[in-house]
């Protein structure tokens, strides 16, 4: 019962339909290079081959049946002596990279990439990721976070947790209530980036809806979801559909339909409690799953689903992990 309370006490009062779920699921460690950590975004690519995940050394890693293997770097200064199985952000982050978001357009089988020091590039053949901007609207990306590909269009958007402050510097960022995150859109045909939505607080995750008429935007900082609506009749209007008492990061729509997976941090009694939450296009929470069995006092940056499996990817943590029923 008390876990009950505690748990309601974490979502807003609107949610008051949340199904509390406390299935019990076979946990595997899909177990990153040695000595590496920080598996924040998580993909497949059109074949289903994956885990793809970008880690804190500027690596982006591919599960390989085993194990993980680089497939791509963001940074043409990265260097493996320098670089490989390190986690310090503010001192190497712009040496080596840092990649949080990614996603295939699986038509021309390129891996679009948000790098929180790089910019947007993407990453096709070679090794080297490409570079496709470092800017939009005469202001430079200041921490690209999450990053979502339209299937139909081809279409990428993006978020810029902030203007002004770096990923080295998120805690200075939460205790300014900083308000200078973007929605971002990469036009498949113009090759231009334009800014959807302005004033965001620590907008990091983007998930679209399958018919691309509308985008989910998770705010770290201000602690909500917003909706912003691409075409009908409320194109190009936003609206907070729900606010949280924990900190969202990324969001990612499932496979079918339109519902979505919120990877959410919870600070209770001194110790991080991570949340995933399942919720429609319209902000109700039709599922919880507690993750603090799994990741205990640590917080998780995604909770993605795939089949009937579900990966978790923690800054923290020196694995992908994998839930299954």
């Amino acid at each position: 019962m008390n876990t009950i309370i505690l748990f309601f006490l974490f979502l807003s009062s609107s949610s008051i339909h949340t199904v509390l779920s406390r299935s019990l699921f076979n946990f595997q460690k899909l177990d990153l290079p040695s000595t590496s950590v920080g598996p924040d975004s998580i993909t497949f690519d059109s074949f289903g081959r994956g885990p793809y995940t970008g880690i804190s050394d500027g690596r982006i890693v591919k599960y390989n049946t085993s194990y993980f293997v680089e497939v791509y770097i963001t940074s043409p200064h990265r260097t493996s002596s320098k670089c490989d199985g390190t986690d310090n952000p503010a001192i190497l982050g712009p040496i080596c990279g840092r990649p949080k978001g990614l996603d295939f357009y699986y038509k021309e089988k390129k891996l679009y990439i948000a790098d929180a020091y790089k910019g947007f590039l993407v990453g096709e053949k070679k090794r080297l990721a490409v570079p496709l901007a470092t800017g939009a609207e005469g202001v430079p990306f200041k921490f690209l976070s999450g990053l979502n590909v339209d299937q139909l269009t081809g279409d990428v958007y993006f978020a810029d947790a902030s203007s002004v402050f770096q990923l080295s510097q998120i805690t200075a960022a939460v205790l300014a209530n900083d308000r200078t995150g973007r929605l971002l859109k990469y036009s498949h045909r113009t090759k231009q980036v334009s800014v959807l939505l302005r004033r965001l607080g620590g907008a990091v995750g983007v998930a679209l809806s399958s018919d691309g008429s509308f985008v989910l935007v998770s705010e770290y900082i201000a602690k909500r979801i917003i909706k912003f609506w691409l075409r009908g009749p409320m194109a190009f209007k936003s609206q907070v559909i729900l606010n949280l008492q924990g900190n969202p990061t990324n969001i990612k729509r499932t496979q079918v339909g339109d519902s979505f997976w919120v990877a959410v941090n919870k600070m209770s009694l001194g110790l991080t409690v991570p949340i995933a939450i399942n919720i429609n296009e319209n902000g109700v929470v039709l599922r919880t799953i507690p993750l603090d069995r799994y990741y205990f006092n640590t917080t998780i940056s995604e909770f993605s689903q795939r089949g009937s499996n579900f990966y978790v990817g923690s800054l923290q943590a020196d694995f992908v992990g994998v839930l299954k029923k």
